[in-house]
């Protein structure tokens, strides 16, 4: 048994490792659906013929699949050969690496759960950014803002403003890109609401207040849009300006003067639709639709989506919309935003996309054909976002990077018109893929600055178009933009922080919060390579790390024209984007839902505790029994005998020890149906009890011990496959716990905490500690019924201490399965009950 688990060991070690120096495959890291295109890329500092290549299962070490489709991509920067390793029909679920040669990937999972919760692990960056109350900092910023400028008549007053977010690291609050990250967001809800859960409240604190988090978010940003459009015709564009790059500080300590006093106000720029001069630079401004139009589709869209939740706040901001839509028709052309010290500045010059979208929201909202005309005017007036196919474009030039008006329209019920805007869908594509068939990675995306949001768009788009059509012409290329942003790149890295938290991500992205180390840029976004030049020229960019840790500078997979870095200072490429981010929750709640129907499940209503399911669905009066056990099994008759009485399927989790002392009891488990699983081999404390944040095992330990728990379980019959839900030993874990299971393709479970039944193996000696089974007994009868036990997973020990002769399964087993049944509930087995 030893020699076959060392030689496991030796195999998952190679995982990590290129099996070469000079050799990589690059993957998702965060895995594959079941049924998707699935290609990495491999890529190599010397010449190398790649004949054929396999897929390898991970638990058991066998060549599950050999390809011979390796397709010769050529030179990229430093690397003489690439490679793209296309296994897109092997659709078994499992978990995986690939080999090619003697290199081999990292492990990656394929199964149809890799992207759940993925689109609310976004939300943790918009929360961190919240301006006013900061749910991340449990404080407050910007409380004072903001005075006008600009303004014909009210330059100088004061007007309130707070809320909304920072748009990055700095302070900057702006229209422009607030509003598109409120329509995105609205755009992801409205097409994928069953993606998304309720963990937070309204302020982004932890707890539920049955609102969807991502409609929270939608909430606070439109409340900000809202006092940013008091009147109508008053619109404004602008919260501070590049006065706020003094230095690195948390937005609560922020004492930079505008001429109001330290930290007591910054200035509120009105949309005058003329330039705007501060210093010596002006912008090139030359109307307000831009902005207007952005006002008018998040109002219009804003309204309905939040009409079932604040109905009042709906119909003030929708009786806005038209009003604003009006000052772009007014005023049209494009509204820029405003700096005084430097150059950089949102140089937006298209606007007719902006107006095109407003107008359609508020056709879908009024049925008014007007609006549908003037979309379909506005529409043709620029039929392809300019930036698509182009080799470069000024900072945001053409924003939003995507238009999704044109989708609208491309739905309209008008053959003709349908036909006319999935052209120019298509068109942007094709211009797009033109480029991308000369990179490794089929990726054709200008290396401008926020390459990574222009590469979220192209994505979406990509999907949109396939989704409208039927056309899968480019489902490679959007795959291909899908897995650049989670490693599939030269640098092997995802683009979003700490997902997947089991990977390499971004772990010194350019923010104030780390600087001061409360803490990471969860799920934020960062803007991705930009062209070596751009690179070389900016001001006060560097390769600076966390202090005491260097930046990661991936000199050797750098290509020729671009380069990406993980260090603190590079603001370029490493510094998260608020718009960014919202941008793509509609593409990962498109891909949870994708895989929830490919499971055969609507929805994930699961309650998560990091990482780890702690509740099935609350809404079903549904209860799954779980039992744990280390070495004891003097619970095996009663358990067993009281379930089959009752026709009901456990769950039962097991250490190594305990399939090696009772294979006996195991097999009973299983003739009888029942669910049988790990519960780790060696029975490791992962965390001392004082500090769940810290960890004492390392990632190796962790996986060579579940390595060898798996291959007990499969002796005893059980493949790895058949087991992919875990309950961790001492029922104690952590994110990063959940997160290496994860990879392994395993999901942590845990009890839900209130009932107490867990505490069945406490022994009258512990003192105030022991829970008699009266008293579990009747603890669970209070909490069913003062909160019901819909969803919960009651954990049972299977054996307990002789010392403890009031055992629970027993008697109170039975009694307590016999009145939760006369209360309504049922009994569901935990796969079942978890979906997975």
């Amino acid at each position: 048994m030893k020699s076959n688990y060392w030689i496991l060991t030796v195999i998952f070690a190679l995982v990590a490792l290129p099996g070469k120096a000079g050799e990589w495959i690059r993957i998702n890291q965060l895995g594959y659906l079941p049924q998707s295109v699935k290609v990495a890329v491999f890529m190599s500092e010397e010449g190398t013929n790649v004949g054929n290549y396999s897929l390898i299962d991970a638990f058991t070490g066998k060549v599950v699949r050999t390809f011979n489709t390796a397709k010769a991509t050529g030179k990229m920067g430093g690397m003489k050969s690439t490679y793209r390793l296309d296994f897109s029909n092997f659709t078994e679920p499992g978990t995986y690496y690939l080999k090619a040669g003697k290199t081999v990937s990292p492990r990656f999972p394929i199964n149809a759960h890799i992207y759940n919760g993925t689109a609310d692990f976004l939300l943790n960056y918009m929360r961190q950014q919240r301006c006013g109350y900061n749910p991340f900092l449990k404080d407050s910023c910007h409380i004072h803002d903001g005075y006008i400028v600009y303004h014909p008549t009210k330059t100088g007053q004061h007007i309130d403003v707070r809320g909304g977010w920072h748009d990055a690291t700095d302070y900057l609050q702006y229209t422009t890109t607030s509003a598109n990250a409120i329509y995105q967001m609205m755009f992801a809800y409205q097409e994928n609401p069953e993606s998304f859960g309720d963990a937070y409240d309204a302020a982004g604190l932890p707890g539920a207040n049955g609102i969807p988090d991502i409609v929270d978010e939608i909430k606070w940003g439109l409340d900000w849009l809202n006092r940013m459009n008091p009147a109508p015709g008053e619109l404004y564009n602008q919260i501070a300006d590049d006065r706020d790059h003094a230095g690195m500080r948390l937005p609560n300590k922020d004492l930079v003067d505008y001429g109001y006093g330290p930290g007591k106000g910054r200035p509120v720029y009105f949309c005058s639709g003329e330039p705007q001069v501060r210093g010596k630079f002006r912008n090139a401004t030359t109307g307000v639709a831009s902005t207007a139009g952005k006002f008018a589709s998040c109002f219009a869209l804003g309204a309905k989506i939040l009409k079932g939740y604040y109905p009042e706040f709906a119909a003030e901001i929708e009786a806005k919309a038209d009003a604003a839509y009006q000052e772009g028709v007014k005023k049209p052309g494009a509204c820029q935003t405003a700096s005084v010290l430097s150059p950089y500045i949102y140089e937006e010059d298209n606007w007719v996309d902006d107006m095109e979208l407003g107008a359609m929201e508020l056709y879908k909202a009024t049925g008014d054909n007007k609006y549908l005309a003037q979309a379909l005017e506005y529409g043709r007036r620029e039929p392809v976002t300019p930036w698509m196919g182009a080799d470069s474009a000024r900072h945001y030039q053409w924003y939003p990077f995507m238009n999704m008006g044109h989708y609208h329209l491309a739905k309209v019920n008008n053959s003709r018109i349908s036909k006319e805007f999935i052209r120019n869908m298509r068109t942007g594509i094709e211009r797009t893929y033109e480029k991308a068939v000369e990179n490794p990675f089929l990726h054709g995306i200008p290396y401008i600055w926020c390459s990574n949001n222009l590469t979220t768009a192209m994505l979406t788009q990509c999907r949109l178009y396939r989704e409208t059509t039927g056309d899968d012409t480019y489902a490679e290329m959007e795959a291909s933009l899908r897995d650049w942003l989670f490693g599939c790149n030269p640098w092997g890295t995802s683009m979003i922080v700490e997902l997947p938290l089991y990977g390499d991500y971004p772990s010194q992205p350019h923010s104030s919060l780390l600087n001061a180390g409360v803490g990471n840029t969860t799920g934020g976004l960062v803007d991705g390579p930009v062209y070596r030049t751009i690179f070389e020229n900016l001001r006060g960019v560097n390769m600076t790390g966390i202090p005491g840790t260097p930046g990661q500078d991936y000199e050797r997979f750098q290509p020729d024209l671009m380069v990406y870095h993980d260090a603190l200072h590079d603001y370029s490429t490493n510094e998260p984007t608020m718009d960014g981010t919202a941008c793509l929750t509609y593409y990962l709640s498109a891909m949870q839902k994708d895989g929830m129907k490919q499971a055969g499940i609507p929805n994930d209503k699961n309650v998560y505790v990091d990482g780890g399911i702690i509740r099935t669905d609350p809404s079903k009066k549904q209860i799954t029994l779980v039992f744990t056990a280390a070495d004891k099994a003097d619970g095996a008759d009663a358990i067993i005998g009281t379930l089959k009485k009752h026709g009901i399927k456990g769950g039962f989790f097991f250490t190594g020890e305990f399939y090696e002392l009772y294979p006996d009891v195991v097999k009973r488990l299983l003739d009888e149906g029942h669910f049988v699983g790990s519960h780790s081999y060696g029975h490791l404390l992962y965390m001392p009890w004082e500090d769940r944040d810290s960890l004492l095992v390392t990632r190796e330990e962790f996986e060579n011990d579940i390595m060898k728990s798996y291959e007990t379980l499969r002796k005893a019959g059980i493949e790895y496959k058949d087991a992919p839900v875990y309950i961790p030993p001492y029922e104690y874990y952590n994110r990063e716990i959940s997160a290496w299971a994860k990879n392994m393709g395993i999901q942590v479970i845990n009890y839900t905490p209130g009932t107490m039944s867990n505490a069945d193996y406490t022994t009258p000696d512990m003192g105030q500690k022991y829970r008699s089974s009266k008293f579990i007994y009747d603890k669970i009868m209070e909490v069913e019924k003062k909160k019901g036990l819909n969803g919960h997973l009651m954990l049972i020990h299977f054996g307990t201490d002789d010392r403890r002769t009031d055992k629970f399964y027993n008697d109170y087993l039975d009694k307590m399965i016999k009145t939760l049944k006369r209360k309504g509930y049922t009994f569901v087995p935990v796969r079942k009950a978890v979906g997975i």
